[in-house]
């Protein structure tokens, strides 16, 4: 394998020059920079990485952590991040915490040792925001809010608006009898969208009906076989997410309930899988692509000095689709 050396005998110059031409650190002669150019092309030498990382104290990494990679929101929202950051000349590391805090906290020292350009974080406990605090990176937190953690910025949908979306859009097809699969509190996604819907239901007299929920597909099939013991008259559901739904959609026909006939239903996210499911799924939509791109935007700005915005919510919208009485065939 070539070496610094190796490219700077070849090309007449000093390694010196070689590294100053590689990493643009100083202004070299044009037929010595051509030179060192043909060189690294005949040799086909490929620099140090890590080494490169460590002097430029930038590897032009972006890290995403989230807390579990089988969430299909988790997926296309790294997706978005990835083609964002391929875009501008950044990799994107994907670190999986599994929803352990050791793992979130190794996670970010490893990215902070790497040197990565900044950290899009979607997941968080009691510890991890001392991390941030601590590791001097540029943080964007996306789907969530923390406080007092010193991140750099956060983006989110409008959980709230589509809390209280959801509720309204069942009260409109018909529903008398709602039950909240609620998402977890101490999360802000998870609160915000309770909030939303418990507005509705003070506004309009509803009696809150609320089974806990994670953001999960397993924990909403156990959420669901607790709701037709508890509700068995129920008439509309509001899932904590999409994948929550499709749960709920499972244990709701194996029980003999048809949908939407005896009971409609509306999740959150708008994954692919939303529309994909038969029947499509009514559901609100989260931009997940803007907000990718977004977080991608604000550390590279962090990282060139420039100002952005620390608090981005971004709107919401509904999407109609056959698990609700007004859905449509298809409404992408």
């Amino acid at each position: 394998m070539a070496s610094i050396r190796d490219v700077a005998r070849i090309a007449g110059v000093s390694p010196s020059t070689v590294s100053r031409v590689m990493n643009g650190t100083a202004n070299v002669d044009e037929e010595k920079k051509q030179k060192v150019l043909m060189a690294i092309r005949e040799t086909g030498f490929r620099p140090n990485e890590l080494a490169r990382a460590l002097f430029k104290q930038s590897s032009r990494i972006i890290g995403v952590i989230v807390p579990n990679i089988e969430n299909p929101f988790f997926n296309e929202l790294a997706k978005a991040v990835e083609e964002e950051a391929y875009k501008n000349g950044y990799k994107m590391l994907l670190c999986n915490s599994n929803n352990n805090t050791e793992k979130e906290l190794m996670n970010i020292q490893m990215l902070d040792q790497m040197k990565a350009d900044g950290i899009i974080l979607l997941t968080y406990s009691g510890k991890t925001g001392q991390a941030i605090a601590d590791c001097g990176l540029p943080v964007v937190v996306v789907d969530r809010q923390l406080t007092g953690s010193g991140e750099s910025a956060y983006v989110e949908a409008d959980h709230y608006k589509g809390g209280k979306m959801a509720v309204c859009h069942l009260l409109d097809c018909g529903c008398k009898d709602i039950v909240f699969l609620r998402g977890p509190l101490e999360v802000s996604s998870g609160k915000q969208r309770y909030q939303g819907y418990r507005e509705i239901c003070q506004k309009y007299g509803i009696r809150e009906q609320c089974i806990d929920c994670l953001y999960d597909y397993e924990d909403g099939i156990r959420a669901a076989g607790e709701l037709l013991k508890r509700y068995p008259r129920v008439d509309g559901i509001i899932a904590s997410n999409d994948m929550v739904a499709i749960a709920a959609y499972k244990i709701l026909t194996r029980e003999g309930y048809q949908v939407p006939g005896d009971v409609q239903m509306i999740g959150f996210d708008n994954i692919r899988f939303s529309w994909l499911f038969t029947p499509e799924l009514t559901t609100v939509n989260q931009p997940i692509e803007e907000m990718g791109t977004l977080a991608v935007q604000i550390i590279m700005k962090c990282g060139q000095g420039l100002p952005f915005q620390k608090e981005n919510i971004l709107d919401v919208s509904l999407v109609e689709r056959q698990t609700t009485k007004r859905g449509v065939s298809s409404n992408l």
